[in-house]
């Protein structure tokens, strides 16, 4: 009787307490109510048309009015003959986008916070940003033109060196690697701003006493600045295996002809023709559910992995 007593008085205490913030700082809280209207009405509310996965969607008979199939789309997206060429497509150039874009700002940030020049280091630091604020269009829209055939100045200086041009959008060797490296040089500055903020944080005695023990540069970054480093290269890791699946959409899409096809089709480009094209929403539906599915499973995953061989995670 006691406890529930205690229980109680401590509710109501916490509720006062509520009360009390909510009156003294209720400008604060009216300011998060368009965030989490805007969550809640464009995220969580649309996430009640997943159920169209399970049903035979017509406009006609709309969603609640749609036959029932259950698995029906599931069945038969694991039983096409396509499902194999997809995942192996979107794995590949996701563990390649993984491998090469991941480390790339950590080296970044590395190289930026050894310059000692102030001037220099800022010059650096915008050359590098400056690429991410370019569209995803107008990127593969510069990709195009320097790798034209014809008229790309790649191939003019091939040609100016005495080889045959290449038609690098149209052999399928080349795309991935074209994917994956043009989007390191877009997105490599703008990534690295956070490890260069935790690197001006790293504690200075700890330098200085790496210095007395006459460690060299290599030596301070391993000992030192990693170690610094390592919570947040746990979380963005996290956070990157748990995306394995997503790969954007939009700039593979540009990319894609009928000759780079058998490699540049993944998962999210065959929805969008699945639903968009075929008008086959519910087929779509259920290929893009199994997709946040597997990213999820993945996302919890190396959470759970982390939390057992290291101190951080997501939650």
């Amino acid at each position: 009787m006691k406890k529930g007593r205690k229980k109680m008085a401590k509710t109501k205490k916490e509720r006062w307490n509520l009360k009390q913030d909510f009156r003294k700082r209720w400008q604060l809280y009216l300011m998060l109510l368009l965030p989490v209207l805007y969550i809640i009405i464009f995220c969580y509310v649309p996430m009640g048309g997943i159920v169209i996965a399970f049903k035979d969607y017509s406009f006609r008979k709309g969603i609640l009015g749609s036959d029932w199939v259950g698995l029906k789309y599931f069945k038969q997206f694991f039983g096409s003959p396509d499902i194999g060429m997809l995942l192996k497509n979107t794995l590949i150039i996701s563990f390649y986008q993984l491998i090469v874009t991941f480390p790339a700002p950590i080296i970044l940030a590395l190289a930026l916070h050894i310059i000692g020049n102030d001037r220099f280091k800022k010059f650096m630091q915008t050359v590098t940003y400056a690429p991410y604020f370019i569209s995803t269009v107008v990127l593969v829209g510069i990709v195009l033109q320097c790798l034209h055939l014809n008229i790309g100045i790649v191939n003019t200086v091939i040609e100016f060196l005495g080889m045959d041009r290449v038609d690098f959008m149209g052999r399928v060797s080349y795309f991935r690697h074209i994917y994956v490296w043009s989007g390191v040089w877009q997105t490599t500055g703008f990534s690295a701003i956070i490890y260069i903020a935790a690197l001006g944080n790293v504690d200075q005695s700890l330098v200085e006493a790496s210095l007395i023990d006459g460690a060299n540069r290599l030596q301070r970054i391993r000992i030192v600045e990693l170690p610094a480093l390592k919570p947040i290269i746990t979380i963005q890791l996290i956070m990157a295996i748990g995306s394995i699946m997503g790969v954007g959409f939009d700039k593979i899409y540009l990319m894609q002809n009928t000759l780079n096809l058998p490699v540049s089709e993944i998962i999210s480009t065959y929805v969008f023709k699945r639903g968009m094209k075929d008008l086959q929403y519910s087929f779509a539906t259920a290929v893009g559910l199994f997709n946040s599915v597997v990213n999820f499973i993945l996302l919890f995953a190396a959470n759970k992995l982390s939390q057992k061989f290291g101190e951080t995670s997501l939650w």
